[in-house]
C-alpha cells in the first residue's frame, strides 16, 4: 500500500471517537458503570425488537436490515449493575451532570461552542444492543478545532450518549442472541471530526491527539473495549463507507489502507465487467436447483445439508469468471463480499463459487455438471448455496444484488473492523429516518453558571503539565513526554504518590516496558489499574523486585482473577532474606576463588552477574552488591 498516491485517488477520512467516561453512575440511572464478571446472571428476559416508522412514515434502511434477521434477544441483567431503567421497565432519570461537565470540558479544550440547550434524541437501533430499540444521544457542542502538527483539524460536534449492551453469545442456530446489559447506559463521549484527513497515518495521528485530550480530562476509562474509533472513508469514484469498531489506535492506518485497497479493487472489477460487456439487466435471479448433482458428493457441508432434506440452488453470474476470486484485502476476495451478504440476508453459513473450485471435496466433474445445469459459458461465474429453500433463495438474491452493485462501483455501507485491520459487511448505511426526539427527558439549558464552573475546573494545559512533570518527578523530557502521551498519566502520579517507588521506574515501566510487552503479544489491557498499583506497592514494600515487574505483569494477563501475591507465589518470586542471600553468595565465592585471585577488585562485577543470574526477581540488586562487597 506504500505505493498508493493518496492525494491522486482523493482519499478523505473523517473520525468518530467514542470513549467511556469514568463518572460515578450510568447516564440515566444510578447504577455503577462497571461490568459483571461472573459467568451467569440471576435475571434474564426475552424480547424481539421490531422496526418503527418515522414521522414521515419511513423505515430506516439499516433498521429494516436488522429486522429481517428475525432473531430474538435474551438479555442478562445482573442486579449489581443494572436496574429497571436498563430493562426499559422504568423511565430514564435525569442526565448524569458529572458526565455532562466532562463532555463540556473536552469540548472547550477543543475550542468548541456549547449549545444553548441539550436535547436528548433517540437513535433507532434494533440489533439487540439496546433493550429500548434505540440509543439516547445528545449534541453538547459544535464547531471547534484542534492543532495536530501544523494543521488545524475542524471538530464538527461532540455528543454525550449511552453505551450499548455487549453480546455474549448466540443460541438455537442463530435464532437467539444473548446480550448482557451491564454496559448498557454507561456514559460515552463522541467526538466527530470533519473529513479533512488525506492519508492513513494522518488520521491515526489525529485520533491519537483527540485521545490525549480526552485523557487529559482525567475522567475517561481505560482498558479493553472502553474506546472505539469509527472511520468514514471515501476516494474519488468510490463512495462513503463507514467502518465501525476500531479499538486499537495503532490499527487505524492499517484499516484505512485496506479499505482503500478494497475500493480500488472493486473499481477495477467494475471496469473489467464493463469491458466484458456485462450489464445490470443481464444479471438475473434465475435460480436452478442442483441438489441431485451432490447426492453422492464428498463435500461434507453440502452432504450434511442434503441429509437434513435441504436443497442446493445455483445462479449464473454472466461474465464473472475469474473475478470472484480476485483479492481485495488480505484473505478477502470478491467472493467474500458475496458471502457476507448471503450470510446476513439469507441466514446461511456461506456460499460456494466456481472460481474456488474444485475444492472442499467438490470434484471437477461436479463443477462441470453445475456449470452445465445453469448453462454457464466459459466466461461466466456460478454461485451456489446449500440450505433450506427459503434461505438459499434469499442468499442468492443478495448475491445477485451485490453483483449488480459491482457494475455501479463501491456501495455505501457500514462495515465492521476486525483485529487484523480487514473489514466485513455489517449493514446498509443509515438514512435520515433514524433519529427522533426523546420525550421522557426534559430539555436542559447550558447556563453561564455551568460554563463558568467548567472553566474554573479546566485541566492543566499540556505545556505547563510537561514542565511540572519534569520538575516534580525529576524525569528527563523524553520520558516525561512519553508518560504524558500515554494513557497512564493519572495512574503514574497516583502510584508515585502512594508508593515508595522511584518516579523514573514507574514511568519507564508504564511506557517502554508495556510497549515492549505488547509487541511481544502480551494482552496488556487485561491488567487493570488497581493491579498495576498493587505491583508497585509490592516493589515499594520490598516484597517484589523491580526486575520482576514484567514477569508478574505477564502472568496476570493470563490469570485475570488472581492477585499480585498469587503471581509472586506461582512464579516462585518470594524475596530471599539477607541470610538466604549470604548462603548463596558464600557458595558462589567458594566456587569462583580462582576468578577472585586473578581479577582482584574486578571480580566484583563478574560475581555480581553470576549471583543475579540465580536470584534475579527474588533479591534487590543493591543488597546483593552490598553483601558481595563485604564478603570480598
Amino acid at each position: 500500500m506504500s505505493t498508493v498516491d493518496y492525494a491522486k485517488i482523493g482519499l478523505k477520512v473523517g473520525l468518530e471517537i467514542h470513549q467511556q467516561l469514568d463518572v460515578g453512575s450510568k447516564l440515566f440511572c444510578n447504577c455503577p458503570p462497571e461490568l459483571f464478571k461472573e459467568e451467569t446472571s440471576e435475571t434474564t428476559f426475552l424480547r424481539r425488537l421490531r422496526p418503527t416508522q418515522s414521522e414521515l412514515g419511513q423505515v430506516d434502511p439499516s433498521v429494516f436490515f436488522e429486522s429481517q434477521k428475525g432473531v430474538k434477544i435474551l438479555y442478562e441483567a445482573p442486579s449489581s449493575c443494572t436496574c429497571l431503567v436498563d430493562m426499559d421497565e422504568e423511565p430514564p432519570h435525569l442526565m448524569n451532570q458529572e458526565a455532562l461537565k466532562v463532555v463540556l470540558t473536552a469540548a472547550l479544550m477543543m475550542n468548541m461552542q456549547p449549545v444553548d440547550e441539550v436535547h436528548v434524541m433517540r437513535k433507532i437501533i434494533i440489533d439487540g444492543s439496546s433493550t429500548t430499540g434505540f440509543q439516547r444521544t445528545s449534541i453538547i457542542a459544535l464547531n471547534g478545532w484542534i492543532k495536530v502538527g501544523e494543521k488545524t483539524i475542524p471538530m464538527q460536534a461532540v455528543s454525550l450518549e449511552e453505551d450499548a449492551a455487549r453480546k455474549t453469545g448466540v443460541e438455537d442456530e442463530g435464532r437467539i442472541i444473548r446480550y448482557r446489559i451491564d454496559r448498557l447506559g454507561i456514559p460515552l463521549i463522541e467526538v466527530t471530526t470533519a473529513p479533512v484527513m488525506y492519508s492513513p497515518l494522518e488520521a491515526q495521528h489525529v485520533a491519537l491527539a483527540i485521545g490525549k485530550i480526552l485523557r487529559d480530562t482525567g475522567k475517561v476509562m481505560r482498558g479493553l473495549g472502553v474506546i472505539r474509533q469509527d472511520l468514514n472513508v471515501s476516494i474519488i469514484n468510490g463512495t462513503l463507507v463507514e467502518i465501525k469498531g476500531v479499538q486499537a489506535l495503532e490499527l487505524i492506518s492499517t484499516v484505512i489502507e485496506y479499505e482503500v485497497q478494497r475500493q480500488l479493487g472493486l473499481l477495477s472489477v467494475k471496469e473489467e465487467l464493463c469491458r466484458r460487456g456485462v450489464t445490470i439487466e443481464a444479471l438475473k435471479e434465475d435460480f436452478v436447483e442442483i441438489t441431485d448433482i451432490f447426492r453422492e458428493s464428498r463435500a461434507k457441508v453440502i452432504r450434511k445439508a442434503i441429509d437434513k432434506n435441504q436443497r442446493v440452488l445455483a445462479v449464473k453470474l454472466l461474465g464473472f469468471a475469474g473475478l470472484l476470486g480476485k483479492e481485495l484485502m488480505p484473505n478477502f476476495r470478491v467472493g467474500s463480499e458475496f458471502s457476507d451478504r448471503a450470510k446476513f440476508w439469507g441466514r446461511v453459513g456461506g456460499i460456494f463459487h466456481t472460481d474456488e473450485m474444485p475444492n472442499y471435496g467438490i470434484t471437477p466433474e461436479e463443477v462441470i455438471a453445475v456449470r452445465k445445469a445453469v448453462n454457464a459459458m466459459e466466461n461466466d461465474g456460478v454461485v451456489f448455496v446449500a440450505d433450506s429453500v427459503e434461505n438459499t433463495r434469499d442468499a442468492l438474491k443478495a448475491v445477485v444484488t451485490r453483483a449488480k452493485e459491482l457494475l455501479i462501483g463501491v456501495p455505501a455501507e457500514t462495515r465492521t473492523a476486525k483485529d487484523d485491520g480487514t473489514t466485513r459487511y455489517m449493514r446498509p448505511r443509515p438514512g435520515a429516518s433514524r433519529m427522533y426526539p426523546e420525550t421522557d427527558i426534559p430539555v436542559q439549558a447550558i447556563t453561564e453558571e455551568i460554563i463558568k464552573k467548567v472553566l474554573t475546573d479546566m485541566p492543566e494545559p499540556a505545556e505547563k503539565k510537561l514542565l511540572r512533570i519534569v520538575e516534580q518527578y525529576l524525569l528527563n523530557e523524553k520520558l516525561a513526554k512519553q508518560i504524558l502521551d500515554s494513557e497512564w498519566t493519572k495512574l503514574f502520579e497516583e502510584t508515585v504518590k502512594d508508593t515508595d517507588v522511584a518516579a523514573s521506574t514507574v514511568a519507564a515501566f508504564l511506557t517502554e516496558t508495556l510497549k515492549a510487552l505488547k509487541r511481544d503479544g502480551i494482552a496488556v489491557e487485561k491488567v487493570n489499574e488497581p493491579q498495576i498499583k498493587a505491583l508497585f506497592t509490592a516493589v515499594g514494600s520490598g516484597v517484589l523486585t523491580k526486575e520482576a515487574l514484567a514477569d508478574v505483569f505477564s502472568w496476570l494477563t493470563k490469570n485475570e482473577d488472581k492477585t499480585v501475591q498469587d503471581a509472586i507465589t506461582a512464579l516462585g518470586l518470594k524475596m530471599l532474606t539477607e541470610k538466604d542471600l549470604e548462603h548463596i553468595i558464600d557458595r558462589i565465592i567458594n566456587m569462583n576463588k580462582a576468578t577472585i585471585e586473578n581479577n582482584g577488585k574486578g571480580a566484583l562485577g563478574i560475581l555480581m552477574g553470576v549471583v543475579m543470574k540465580e536470584v534475579r526477581g527474588k533479591a534487590n540488586p543493591e543488597l546483593v552488591n552490598k553483601i558481595l562487597k563485604q564478603k570480598l
